[in-house]
């Protein structure tokens, strides 16, 4: 009978986890500080809009430094060597912060909201003490889940505050989880956000496809009137327009659904494994093998976030590689940019076209403009914008 040494092979395993683990910390310190760092050095950044963006780099970068290290340290050692006091607030800070990233994506899906469907009236509604008052909102939620629940004992089945207690270890780090705890939580932090965010982001689509269409129709008209008192329209630049147009729509729906997609693939799964350990009023979800492998799918949002809400855009992509290049970006530059030599005539003639229809993309105080969400002039001249 052959006995096989298993040894090696845990530690082979423990070194690929912990590399794995280390490369999410990694992704989420860098990518938010990068996301810190362009706002900072663009003033094309430093919009209302990118308010939102910032405080949701923030809170990821919080989590990165302060609960992945700690988490990563629990999954690989298996015990947990810092005490029951270290321990509480540690997922206290876990609960916070997760719960105030995911309302952020809630307020930037409803920013965006406004910003397509109310252009005029949105710099009236979405002013700075009114994001200064959601964003303390955001932030009085999240605590009021974290630390209150879980230092008054709120969260266990017999009323005693967690860890603590004749059965307690203090090689062990418990989450505790009774009924109410769990359905208060799981339905205000993320089902009701998830809800609404799959309607404010299916009514974007809507409205950004109707647009396009409208667009496509009404643009050759435009181009024809412009065209006569230059030059005869041609075939090659309508079809030029029209397919630009195309294009823009299909990427605004590409974006929006990676953003909506990431976010239930990363987040679902913990929450209804959550859920579902709650209703069983688990005491220790970290025993159940499956959690640790959807708590870090829910971490690996706050990595993507970066590049869903910053490398998507254009002026953050341009920051991205001014910052990389250890070179500060130039905002004259980036205000007034000059057509390269390089463009074909007829790119220059859609783009001119495009200024005298009103088709100019909004700043970003309004949407982001790779998104090219716009209403168009006749809508903007009622304030409304009406779908098909």
């Amino acid at each position: 009978m052959v006995i096989f040494n298993r040894a090696p092979v845990v530690m082979v395993s423990k070194v690929v986890l912990g590399v794995v683990l280390s490369l999410i910390i990694l992704l989420t310190v860098v990518g938010n500080v990068l996301v810190c760092l362009a706002v900072c050095a663009s003033r094309r950044l430093r919009c209302l809009t990118n308010c939102f963006i910032v405080s949701l780099a923030v809170t990821d970068l919080l989590l990165g430094l302060l609960v992945l290290p700690f988490s990563a340290l629990l999954l690989l050692n298996g015990e947990w060597p810092l005490g029951p006091i270290f321990c509480n607030f540690y997922i206290c800070m876990d609960v916070m912060l997760c719960t105030a990233s995911i309302l952020t994506l809630l307020a930037i899906s409803v920013d965006r909201y406004l910003a397509v469907t109310m252009p005029l009236r949105y710099i009236s509604l979405v002013l700075p003490w009114r994001v200064a008052v959601t964003m303390v909102i955001v932030w009085a939620i999240s605590i009021a889940v974290s630390f209150p629940p879980i230092h008054l004992g709120w969260n266990t089945v017999n009323g005693t505050v967690q860890n603590y207690g004749p059965s307690a270890s203090d090689k062990e780090c418990r989450f505790e989880l009774n009924r109410p705890y769990v359905l208060t939580d799981a339905i205000l932090t993320f089902y009701l956000p998830l809800v609404t965010m799959c309607w404010t982001y299916f009514r974007i689509l809507r409205i950004a496809r109707a647009q396009a269409k409208r667009i496509i129709s009404a643009r050759p008209i435009c181009m024809s009137t412009y065209n006569s008192k230059n030059n005869p329209p041609t075939t090659s630049t309508v079809v030029f327009s029209v397919t630009a147009v195309a294009l823009r729509e299909h990427k605004a729906t590409v974006t929006l659904a990676a953003v909506m997609g990431v976010f239930v693939v990363c987040w679902l799964p913990y929450f209804i494994l959550f859920t579902v350990l709650g209703l069983k009023e688990h005491t220790d979800p970290n025993t159940v093998p499956e959690f640790p492998f959807v708590l870090w799918l829910g971490y690996t949002n706050s990595a993507l976030n970066p590049i869903l809400y910053g490398a998507l855009n254009r002026d953050f992509r341009s920051a991205y590689t001014h910052l990389l290049r250890c070179r500060c970006p130039s905002y004259s530059r980036w205000r007034s940019p000059q057509p390269s030599p390089e463009i074909p005539a007829v790119a220059e003639q859609v783009t001119e076209v495009m200024q005298l229809c009103d088709h100019a993309p909004f700043s970003c105080r309004a949407t982001q403009p790779d998104q090219s969400i716009a209403a168009m002039p006749h809508e903007l001249r009622r304030g409304t914008v009406k779908e098909n």
